[in-house]
C-alpha cells in the first residue's frame, strides 16, 4: 500500500485520535488537527509514530474563515502534499454553544474544508465524511432526545458534501456508525435519553471506537465509487435499506 498524506480534523481525542493511529498503522503520514489541545495532539502524534507512520500536529479551527486554508497549508508544508482528508470534527452539544453552532460546524465548515481540499489535494484525492446512523437515518427514524441539532446539521452536511462532490468531481466516502461505545456523545445520551441507547444495545453490542476508527481509516484507502457509504454497526437499520 503506497503511503499517503492524510489530514484528520478533530484528531486530538476520541474517534479522530484513534483514526489517526489506525492510519499510522497503515503506514500513512498523518496530519493531526486540533483546535485547542496542543499537548493532547502531540501525544496522538507520538502514538501514530509508534504505530508506524509519521505525524505532525496542526492547530486550526475549521469553523474559522481561514481555518481550512491554514490546516491545508500546514499539511503541505509538513509533508509536501495532501492525498486525503478525513472530516471527523463535529459537535453541537457543547455547553454555551449558540443556536447556530451545530450547523456552522457540521455543515458549513465541512463544505468549506472539502472545497478547500479540492484545490489542494493531489489528483484522485479522497474526502471521507464521518457521521452517525442517528443523523444518516434521521429522515425516517426517531432521533434521541437532545440529539436533534446534531442530527439535522450532520445530515445537512452529508447532503451538501454529496452535492459538492458531484459539482467538483470529488471522490467522497461516507462512514456512518451506530452509537459508538465509550464516546462522549453516548455518555451524554445515556443521561438525556437512556431508552434510546438501550434500544440500540438491544440489537447487539455497539461498535467500539477502535472498530469505528478502523473503518474510517479503511475508507480513506478505499477505491470505492464516490458517494459510497460504509456502515459500522446497526445491521437492523442497514437491512431496512435493502427491503
Amino acid at each position: 500500500m503506497a503511503s499517503k498524506v492524510i489530514v484528520v480534523t478533530g484528531a486530538s481525542r476520541g474517534v479522530g485520535a484513534e483514526t489517526a493511529v489506525a492510519l499510522g498503522a497503515r503506514g500513512h503520514d498523518v496530519v493531526v488537527n486540533y483546535r485547542e489541545k496542543a499537548r493532547r495532539a502531540e501525544k496522538v502524534c507520538e502514538l501514530v509514530r509508534e504505530a508506524g507512520g509519521r505525524a505532525v500536529a496542526i492547530g486550526a479551527d475549521v469553523t474559522a474563515v481561514d481555518g481550512p486554508r491554514l490546516l491545508l497549508d500546514g499539511a503541505i508544508a509538513g509533508f509536501g502534499r495532501v492525498d486525503a482528508v478525513v472530516l471527523n470534527a463535529s459537535g453541537g452539544l457543547e455547553l454555551g454553544a449558540d443556536e447556530g453552532y451545530a450547523m456552522r460546524l457540521n455543515r458549513d465548515a465541512q463544505v468549506t474544508m472539502a472545497r478547500a481540499a479540492a484545490g489542494a489535494m493531489t489528483a484522485g484525492g479522497r474526502i471521507v465524511f464521518v457521521t452517525s446512523h442517528q443523523a444518516h437515518f434521521s429522515r425516517t427514524r426517531p432521533v434521541p432526545d437532545g440529539y436533534g441539532p446534531i442530527a439535522a446539521s450532520k445530515l445537512a452536511g452529508e447532503l451538501a458534501l454529496r452535492d459538492l462532490a458531484a459539482e467538483e468531481d470529488l471522490r467522497l466516502g461516507v462512514v456512518s456508525g451506530d452509537m459508538i461505545d465509550g464516546t462522549i456523545i453516548v455518555r451524554l445520551l445515556e443521561r438525556r435519553d437512556p431508552a434510546a441507547v438501550e434500544a440500540r444495545r438491544a440489537h447487539g453490542p455497539l461498535p467500539t471506537v477502535t472498530e469505528f476508527a478502523a473503518a474510517i481509516a479503511a475508507a480513506a484507502d478505499a477505491e470505492t465509487p464516490s458517494g459510497h457509504t460504509t456502515y459500522v454497526g446497526g445491521g437492523d437499520l442497514v437491512a431496512e435499506l435493502q427491503r
